[in-house]
């Protein structure tokens, strides 16, 4: 469990597990960056056929291919099992979808370059929802409660001002390596 993550008091049903799960992580980001990599690495040892005409789709750069989809694959599962590190595996994981477009038979046919470059977007923008503060008085609409005496008005709270310290003189005697600038002295030496 992550420092970002606060503890539940209670256990989750068993219906909504997987649901507080994907919402406490890029969820979305880590199954697209996963489907952007199936793509890149297949493409280049598969062929197609149509009928009896079978189109070879083999580079010189096939297992550069290969490594890059094993490796976006891993990154989709980095970004689902710790969201910690999102931010590094979403541009990972674009920078990885861009070197695809040569690598790559044009990044998997674009499939899994713009699969790759969603995911890795997706991931270096998410940010975990802040926790929900639990309050006793639940049934509080956040309207003020009604006071003793009919029609009087809500008591205002006084806030005070920000305190600023105050500035003070100078305590020591100007020399000749003291220089008078603007709002304050400068030593030199």
């Amino acid at each position: 469990m992550s420092a970002e993550i606060p503890a539940s008091r209670e256990v989750p049903k068993k219906e909504n597990r997987f649901k507080i799960w994907r919402q406490t992580r890029p969820f979305w980001a880590g199954l697209f960056t996963m489907i952007g990599g199936v793509p890149i690495a297949y493409l280049p040892y598969g062929d197609l056929r149509l009928g009896n005409i079978t189109m070879a789709m083999q580079t010189t750069a096939g297992s550069a291919a290969l490594i890059i989809g094993v490796l976006l694959i891993t990154l989709g599962l980095t970004m689902w099992f710790q969201p910690v590190v999102r931010v590094f595996a979403g541009v990972a994981t674009i920078v990885l979808g861009l070197v695809s477009i040569p690598v790559s038979n044009f990044g998997g046919l674009v499939i899994g370059y713009l699969f790759a470059l969603v995911g890795g977007g997706m991931s270096a923008a998410w940010a975990p929802a802040p926790p929900v503060e639990e309050t006793q008085d639940a049934e509080h609409d956040g309207r003020p409660k009604a006071s003793d005496e009919a029609g009087a008005e809500p008591a205002t709270e006084v806030v005070p001002a920000a305190v600023l310290p105050e500035q003070r003189e100078a305590e020591h005697q100007a020399t000749e390596t003291t220089i008078d600038a603007n709002g304050g002295r400068n030593s030199a030496g």
